[in-house]
């Protein structure tokens, strides 16, 4: 049975620094940016973000998770974009 300390006075539990990894994983996976190759991991005494996303809708996205699930931790994110979309004009070539 898990069990957490009382947490700030809204009453939220406090929770592990691996813990809200954890979840913020599981809320990755099973969301529709569930297809995605982002990790999350600890290095040091600060949270990593590293992966590819096809948008900046979804880069946004993952980084708005981010901060709702590891409010309070360092967090570094390298998530990089790698635009798929057609050119939206003929590339000239000489």
């Amino acid at each position: 049975m898990n069990t957490h300390d009382a947490g700030p006075a809204g009453g939220a539990p406090a929770a592990s620094p691996e813990y809200r990894i954890a979840h913020l994983q599981d809320r990755l996976a099973s969301g529709e940016l569930g297809e995605l190759g982002v990790r999350v991991e600890i290095r040091g005494g600060a949270v990593l973000v590293t992966g590819t996303v096809p948008s900046a809708r979804c880069r946004e996205e993952v980084l708005g998770t981010v901060r709702e699930e590891l409010t309070g931790l360092e967090v570094h994110c390298d998530i990089v974009v790698s635009e798929t979309a057609s050119p939206d004009h003929a590339e000239e070539l000489s």
